[in-house]
């Protein structure tokens, strides 16, 4: 059943997406164990738990089998795709195609840590040594 999706039209909303994270942090799950999950960010009910991962298994994001008298769920999209391609819309629509522009912003706008910022000119460095 573990089939993963090419589709690249399908763009999850930000509630799938927060269902996506768990989903791909643990594997196949019951709605209640993503709701509890759910839960620990925000307050969200069970029904509206139960519609979104609906709607996801429609969309074809999400896969179900039956598990005695409930569902579980597992992501049919992989999470390195879904967010290169989130990652590459939002650098063609906001940046205008600039990855300088997209990393300056973020690292800007947050605070990276001292092994951040060192994990970052490692990349880079491997970065400049490819393409030499």
């Amino acid at each position: 059943m573990r089939k993963t999706m090419q589709n690249n039209n399908i763009k999850p909303t930000d509630s799938e997406l927060e269902i996506l994270q768990i989903l791909w942090k643990s594997g196949y799950s019951t709605v209640k164990d993503v709701n509890d999950e759910l839960n620990k960010l925000r307050s969200v009910g069970y029904t509206t738990t139960l519609k979104t991962m609906q709607i996801m298994f429609e969309k074809k994001l999400l896969g179900r089998e039956r598990s005695g008298r409930s569902h579980t769920y597992v992501a049919l999209i992989k999470e390195n795709e879904t967010k290169n391609m989130l990652l590459d819309k939002v650098l063609q629509t906001v940046f205008a195609g600039s990855a300088s522009k997209l990393v300056m912003q973020a690292l800007g706008q947050n605070k990276a840590s001292k092994k951040e910022i060192s994990e970052i000119k490692k990349f880079l460095n491997d970065l400049e040594n490819e393409e030499v």
